[in-house]
């Protein structure tokens, strides 16, 4: 089969799928995308990847509304340019499968009309029930500019819907986000977890932090990953519930990953960055020499650090779930998670961890606590959550799977 891969930073979400398929030594695989290729990812060397360049930039005074719209359509040409210049060699697929959130599959069915389109929608913004209106600390103003935004943001999306012939999501809280009438044509298959690499070790290593700290076997070390540290993803929820935790656990070691500047998802912090906020609100009121930020680290020291953790937590506004929650859950992390519905969705509260308030600083110390000093109930959670792991998540199955609907949509065995 000849297969196209359109992804702006590919692999991405594709990097298994393409592996496997280069394995099995009887496709043709091609792919485009806006930056280098990184073939450290494992990438074969039978892919062929070109890349578009895009010739223009935002108008000048365009409006705010329709900035993001441009981009994508700006991305798309690029895209659709490139595109045609492998049409015009000779080159014609038997399946496209793209990432639309940047905007690059707009135009293709233009180049390839008949050519069936695979789409990977990660999120649909939502008014309410979802991430926006959740926190009202810092989203209080809503007014009607603000579902303006929501509804241009998600322009390009229903385009893409209705050109896609199928659409796939990693997460049914996911996929729940699109509007009902486009749910029926959305599978949900996750990407995959590497449980040979995410995985328990009885006997770990001693691990140094970058500021010198040695971690090692049997300390209360509790673990919290953002990419970086945001309301998002729980950091001041996590950073407020420092003194409590610290009070009941004084020898806790608490350990922070992730960029301490800017943001990935939400606001910039109005004045510095949120690390630093937050922290000067419990000013006093800590031992900052038990509070380590890492940044972001290695996955070669990221694995080690979950294979260390006591307590992992991790908290999430509804939206998408981060991999780091199900990575440390493959590790047999006893996991104290947010009642968000994304987590929800991998954690059963007292079944294979612990559920608390997003907002409740006091339930999340006194969570963690019973798990660090109950460790018969954490090994307990840790091992479930690795079964929910295995179950559900594994990589091979997943891929697997995928590869099936890709066969499906093809062929065009599979329509609403």
């Amino acid at each position: 089969m000849r297969i196209l891969f359109v992804h702006q930073n590919f692999p991405g979400q594709y990097v298994h799928i393409v592996q496997r398929l280069a394995q099995q030594g009887q496709h043709q695989l091609v792919a485009l995308g806006i930056n280098p290729l990184d073939r450290g990812r494992g990438m074969p060397e039978s892919l062929n990847h070109f890349r578009y360049r895009l010739d223009r930039g935002n108008t000048e005074g365009v409006h705010p509304l329709v900035m993001e719209t441009e981009t994508k359509v700006i991305r798309a040409e690029g895209c659709a340019r490139a595109a045609e210049q492998l049409k015009a060699k000779g080159f014609t697929p038997d399946l496209i499968c793209a990432h639309p959130g940047w905007g690059e599959p707009l135009f293709l069915k233009a180049i390839w009309p008949d050519t069936p389109l695979l789409c990977y929608q990660e999120f649909f913004y939502n008014e309410f029930g979802f991430d926006s209106n959740f926190d009202p600390e810092f989203q209080d103003n809503r007014g009607w500019q603000e579902q303006a935004k929501l509804t241009m943001k998600n322009a390009y999306l229903h385009l893409t819907l209705e050109q896609a012939d199928w659409n796939i999501s990693p997460t049914h809280f996911q996929a729940s986000s699109f509007p009902e009438h486009w749910r029926r044509r959305i599978s949900v298959i996750h990407d995959g977890v590497d449980t040979s690499k995410a995985v328990p070790n009885s006997a770990p290593g001693p691990l140094k932090l970058p500021d010198g700290t040695l971690l090692e076997k049997g300390q209360l070390i509790v673990t919290f990953v953002n990419r970086c540290l945001e309301p998002y993803r729980g950091c001041h929820t996590f950073i407020r519930a420092i003194p409590e935790l610290q009070q009941s656990n004084p020898e806790a070691r608490l350990v922070i990953v992730g960029q301490t500047k800017g943001v990935s998802y939400g606001a910039a912090c109005s004045d510095g960055e949120w690390k630093d906020r937050f922290l000067a609100e419990i000013e006093g009121q800590y031992d900052p020499s038990r509070v380590h930020f890492t940044g972001t680290l290695p996955y070669g020291q990221f694995v080690p650090l979950l294979q260390l953790s006591a307590c992992h937590v991790y908290l999430t506004y509804p939206f998408v779930m981060s991999w780091s929650l199900l990575e440390a859950m493959a590790c047999g992390c006893a996991v104290v998670g947010s009642n968000t519905a994304p987590v929800r969705e991998a954690i059963r509260h007292g079944q294979n961890g612990l559920l608390v308030d997003f907002f409740a600083p006091a339930d999340l110390a006194a969570a963690v606590t019973e798990l660090l000093q109950d460790r018969e109930l954490a090994v307990a959670f840790g091992q479930a959550a690795r079964r929910t792991v295995e179950a559900t998540y594994e990589l091979d199955s997943c891929v697997t799977r995928q590869l099936a609907l890709m066969d499906l949509v093809a062929s065009g065995s599979i329509s609403d």
